[in-house]
């Protein structure tokens, strides 16, 4: 089992300080309306929640620039140590222009469901969905999804040989 790292993606300094801070001016504004021209009382309360939710994600993107996704040739995982994905597990990969994806980034199909699991602004997992991307830049994820269609494609060539009908 090699485990050695194929490709690494991590997040860019100007995508996350852009990211952060526009989600922490969100929650602000939000929370400035909330209170210093307070709606009725059911309205204020909603904004005060969405202006906490935008304040908890910026500090969750900012606390994931510690973590950087790494592929290897038998799994897609994070450098805290959560595997994101098997590499037999992938189903099929989207990165096209038109594909609903991460900016700068692309998604997996997996074979089966897998617990959801999130760190915003790197990668997200809902399901058999996987989005890869956000903060990383464009020319991390486009090598790390061109390695993992190759490794795909291996996968899949193995797997036409083992049921190839022997000649007798």
């Amino acid at each position: 089992m090699s485990d050695e790292v194929l490709v690494r993606a991590e997040a860019s300094v100007p995508r996350l300080w852009l990211a952060v801070g526009l989600q922490t001016t969100l929650g602000a504004m939000v929370l400035y309306i909330a209170f210093t021209e307070p709606p009725e009382l059911h309205w204020q309360a909603f904004l005060i929640v969405l202006g906490g939710l935008c304040l908890f994600l910026a500090e969750r993107t900012y606390a994931a620039r510690l973590v950087a996704v790494e592929l290897t040739k038998e799994e897609l995982r994070d450098t805290s140590g959560a595997v994101i994905a098997r590499i037999e597990n992938i189903k099929t990969i989207s990165r096209g222009a038109f594909a609903a994806k991460p900016s700068q980034g692309f998604t997996l199909i997996l074979k089966e469901k897998s617990p959801a699991r999130w760190l915003p602004g790197l990668w997200w997992r809902a399901g058999r969905r996987i989005g890869i991307g956000g903060t990383a830049p464009g020319s991390q994820t486009k090598v790390m999804a061109q390695i993992l269609e190759s490794l795909l494609i291996a996968q899949f060539q193995e797997e036409l040989e083992k049921n190839q009908p022997t000649g007798e």
